[in-house]
């Protein structure tokens, strides 16, 4: 048992120790009698505006989620996606810079109205994922680039968390905003970013490094879900980092001497699953894939790399479980004779929350209503359902009440938004674009996302960001309620990037043409071009003295 002394000790232990998890904790943080307010959100003309502007604009903002999801683009290489968004923006009146902390498919789209109001910001993501390519609005497994190889056959990529929808809403919010703004008179500066390599948590986390998101006032996000909601929770910080091994290669059939890259990469897996029962916190996470194991079984693998995703709940809880990753390696290593380096590609803190902003964003779901969901996109979202073995249920199609946060954190994704909520005002939010029960990252939500559930949701989404967006512009009050609880839980917090100090982003060369049509030359000032080569200069492994022969 503990008095309310004790708790305060652990409370004060807590901040000292790690100011990020107090930070994102709150003192009504356990309310089981929470009720959400209502009243916050507030008709207006301006905001009857922006949403008439989103109804007369569907067919636009549902045929550029549907551009976006047929480019299908890698992250790093959005070449079409970024461009056709950037698109979009130009023609709502918005002025657009590409290249955005040096990323060539990033850019930054601006519009001002009058002097002195608020600027705001949007988040836009675009991005596919490798392997969940999928044909639109099929309800079972049907990849829609089928990559045949004889001995590794895979799939193309494909909109599997849905940022076809996120950045085709984010911007029709934006646009919406502006059109507001325009008509009402009322002063703002609407900033939108196209951020590349979402799916890779770089974008933003290396442009908030760089200041690419001072001088907001408030930030707007939301991510497809599988149903339509917000919070004020948290999500995990994050180190994403790359293992190279380097062996020696040789003949399969005469392996003696050889040194396999692909061995120390396979020994540093098992070993690492080792950490879960004593290592790992109900909070952590710890998941990798081997993404260079090898070509051919004759060949001893002299290169091989391994890559990690280390997830907990603040960024020195990160740490703490990557160095035991890192002393994994090196064991990995030197049982293998190999030589093992590491990179990390991206990190980032967890999600600031912010309960006054996730109670004004419910308050405008709720006055607005679920997507319009129609009978195709329910009949879709069954027939996903019965494929994956799940309850058929179809869409969510109702607004989720807002509760007030898990006081045990359990863990979960993450975000390079966090880092951005860290910096500014963040409110983030969920529109059902998925079936109940399944999961962001598959190729069921690639079939859902440019068709009828993406396409209601799209709609929904950009209403619930841009009506939120308006209270804070003729409601100054609640702009003012939410900025000084950023004040309050930043207090004594210092964020810092969790970037390692010299870290140069992963990039791709991008083609001709896009360098041309954006206004851009290669390489951006802030990477090395071109990157240093890897290569082993391992020698073969001795086996000692020959023996003698016997006699």
């Amino acid at each position: 048992m503990c008095d309310l002394h004790d708790h305060h000790e652990q409370s004060t232990s807590t901040t000292e120790a790690d100011p990020a998890i107090a930070a994102s904790a709150s003192a009504d943080r356990t309310a089981s009698n929470y009720e959400a307010p209502t009243g916050l959100a507030r008709d207006s003309p301006a905001k009857t505006a922006a949403l008439e502007w989103i109804k007369d604009h569907s067919d636009r903002i549902t045929g550029l989620n549907s551009e976006i999801w047929e480019n299908a683009e890698l992250s790093l290489r959005e070449w079409n996606s970024s461009l056709a968004e950037a698109t979009f923006l130009e023609q709502a009146g918005f002025d657009v810079e590409f290249g955005t902390a040096g990323f060539p498919t990033a850019f930054t789209a601006t519009f001002s109205h009058g002097t002195d109001g608020p600027v705001l910001g949007f988040s836009g993501e675009y991005d596919a994922l490798p392997g969940l390519s999928q044909h639109k609005g099929v309800g079972h497994h049907d990849p829609r680039e089928y990559i045949h190889d004889p001995f590794a056959p895979s799939y193309g990529p494909g909109h599997g968390c849905g940022h076809s929808a996120l950045g085709t809403a984010a911007a029709a919010a934006a646009a919406a905003v502006a059109q507001a703004a325009r008509r009402h008179g009322l002063p703002v500066t609407v900033k939108f970013f196209g951020s590349t390599a979402e799916e890779m948590l770089i974008g933003k986390t290396y442009a908030v490094s760089k200041g690419v998101y001072d001088g907001l006032d408030a930030f707007l996000d939301w991510h497809p879900s599988t149903s339509n909601a917000t919070g004020w929770g948290s999500h995990t910080a994050m180190a994403a980092v790359t293992f190279t091994f380097l062996g020696v290669a040789g003949h399969g059939g005469t392996p003696l001497g050889n040194k396999s890259a692909l061995d120390a990469a396979v020994m540093m897996a098992t070993m690492s699953e080792f950490l879960r029962e004593e290592n790992l916190a109900a909070s952590g996470r710890l998941h990798w894939v081997i993404n260079n194991g090898g070509d051919i079984p004759n060949v001893t693998p002299e290169i091989a790399e391994i890559s990690y995703y280390v997830r907990e709940g603040s960024p020195a809880r990160v740490q703490v479980l990557l160095d035991k990753v890192i002393a994994v390696a090196e064991a990995a290593a030197g049982a293998s004779q190999t030589k093992v380096r590491h990179r990390v590609t991206s990190a980032c803190w967890n999600q600031l929350p912010s309960r006054s902003f996730a109670e004004l964003m419910h308050d405008n779901m709720r006055q607005i209503g679920a997507p319009e969901f129609s009978g195709e996109a329910h009949e879709l979202a069954m027939e996903l359902q019965e494929s994956l073995g799940l309850p058929q249920k179809g869409m969510h199609a109702e607004v989720a009440e807002l509760t007030a946060p898990n006081p045990v954190f359990m863990g979960g994704g993450s975000t390079d938004v966090a880092d951005i909520s860290w910096n500014v005002p963040t409110v983030s939010m969920g529109a059902a674009l998925a079936p109940i029960g399944t999961k962001m990252h598959t190729w069921s939500t690639a079939s859902c996302a440019a068709a009828a559930p993406g396409q209601a949701a799209v709609l929904a989404a950009a209403k619930y960001l841009a009506a939120t967006a308006v209270d804070l512009l003729t409601q100054p009050e609640r702009l003012k309620a939410i900025k000084d609880e950023f004040e309050e839980r930043t207090q004594g917090v210092e964020w810092k990037t969790a970037l390692p100090e010299g870290y140069e982003p992963p990039m791709y060369e991008p083609p001709a043409w896009f360098l041309e049509k954006t206004g851009q030359t290669w390489p951006p000032k802030n990477i090395t071009w071109p990157p240093q080569r890897v290569v082993s200069q391992e020698k073969f492994s001795s086996l000692g003295p020959e023996l003698t022969p016997q006699t």
